[in-house]
């Protein structure tokens, strides 16, 4: 019998990449042949976990040299514009990553992609074979019953919704869609062209080219529920779990291990893999938020720099599922991965969002009682205050211990793909019995 050939595509930062890892390894282990389509710069830590790999863009450096910007820059233009990241780094590259995706995806029997890999539905749609959307963050269904808070969204109107709230909601939504459809549309459907493929209605990013069999949201229910008017089929599987830095198995660097033994709980510091490039001043002023409340802290920049005292411990990253249960509060900007782990951790946490999903990360967390959220100009001034207050209200620890525990729980890389077997069975039935008769 023949081996099942899933191919999984996503292109971005560290956030996007370890879900699909685990849910690769997750497929390996049930005897698929998974294979990860992503950027040139993770084919080697997606190999070094097992999986195979192949490019689906060229390097990060360059797809920025094609922007004529340095790393910092870009980072600020995405911050700063939010269409910067479709126009320049995620559409130009779309005929050449399509074309690359078809090699790889050749006898596969399902293609699965996130919102940013824009080849993998026409890919799935070209070969004919089922595509499953992979939700990564709640904000991403787009729903107006469960609205996004993020910039280019204000206008839309906030829980409790009655009937009213939602179709305006609905309607604003609509609005957003048709702009995406009229500003980008035309782009995608050049691609189609070129393969055979009819035009597609599809806001590009919002929604996907080639309706799905199936969409999963890889988040944990605790941050948000399944929408009510989320497409179907499609179901929560909880967080995937994976944290390596190289690919090998996570363990903490000796040094930082030690650093933790020798006195109380840290601060721990995180802004994820893409926005330190930007932020050398968030993290100086989380040094002197540490010092100001007498604490220690360790900053997790992206890259390894001299500390600046014996209570401020720099590294350029550490696995999270080991580290942020060591701390006293974690202090992040909302990525989906980096949300993710702190809730497992248990530990109140301060967002400080600066762009996009963030937002939206930051607001839940406020809600569910685990933390407080402020933003990247006011941190510096009472960044200090709401840490004190998430350290001195007992509340916040309490329920960050309670959801902590059961989001340490979920297996979302595991039902991811049981759901996704189950897919490709019922998908196999299909095929089968439609076949004529001999």
């Amino acid at each position: 019998m023949k081996t099942p050939k899933i191919v999984l595509a996503t292109i971005g930062s560290l956030g996007d990449l370890h879900p699909f890892i685990a849910i690769a390894l997750a497929l390996k282990a049930r005897g698929v042949s998974p294979v990860l389509a992503v950027p040139q710069d993770h084919v080697d830590k997606c190999r070094a976990a097992g999986v195979k790999a192949e490019a689906l863009l060229p390097t990060f450096e360059e797809v920025g040299r094609a922007t004529g910007l340095d790393d910092e820059m870009i980072v600020r233009q995405v911050i700063d514009d939010t269409h910067f990241l479709i126009d320049h780094v995620l559409l130009p590259p779309l005929a050449d990553s399509t074309d690359r995706l078809l090699r790889i995806a050749e006898g596969a029997d399902l293609l699965v992609g996130s919102a940013f890999a824009l080849a993998a539905p026409i890919v799935a749609e070209r070969l004919a074979i089922p595509f499953v959307s992979i939700i990564l963050q709640p904000m991403s269904w787009f729903s107006p019953g469960d609205p996004p808070v993020a910039p280019g969204f204000a206008a839309l109107a906030r829980p409790p919704l009655g009937l009213i709230g939602t179709g305006w909601n609905r309607f604003v939504l609509g609005a957003v869609k048709l702009e995406m459809r009229r500003r980008y549309g035309r782009r995608v459907n050049r691609v189609r062209e070129a393969h055979g493929l009819a035009r597609s209605h599809a806001a590009p990013i919002l929604e996907p080219g080639t309706p799905p069999m199936l969409s999963l949201g890889t988040y944990s229910p605790v941050l948000a529920a399944l929408p009510a008017d989320a497409p179907r089929p499609a179901s929560l599987t909880g967080f995937p779990w994976f944290d390596s830095a190289d690919g090998a198995p996570s363990m903490l660097d000796p040094g930082l291990a030690a650093f933790l033994a020798e006195g109380p709980p840290p601060l721990i510091v995180s802004l994820g893999s893409f926005l330190p490039f930007a932020a050398a001043d968030f993290y100086r002023h989380s040094a002197a938020i540490a010092a100001e409340l007498g604490m220690r802290a360790i900053l997790l920049t992206g890259e390894a720099v001299t500390a600046a005292s014996r209570d401020i411990m720099v590294c350029s990253y550490a696995p999270h599922s080991l580290l942020f249960p060591c701390a006293a509060a974690i202090i992040h900007h909302g990525g989906v991965g980096t949300t993710g782990q702190a809730l497992r951790a248990g530990k109140p946490q301060l967002v400080v969002p600066f762009m996009g999903d963030q937002f939206d990360h930051a607001d839940r967390i406020t809600r569910i009682g685990v933390g407080l959220s402020t933003t990247p100009r006011r941190f510096a001034t009472e960044g200090a205050s709401l840490i004190q207050s998430l350290l001195d209200h007992p509340g916040f620890s309490a329920s960050a211990a309670t959801i902590g525990k059961r989001v340490a729980g979920e297996d979302g890389a595991s039902i991811a793909a049981e759901r996704l077997l189950g897919l490709l069975a019922t998908s196999h039935r299909h095929r089968v019995s439609s076949r004529p008769s001999a």
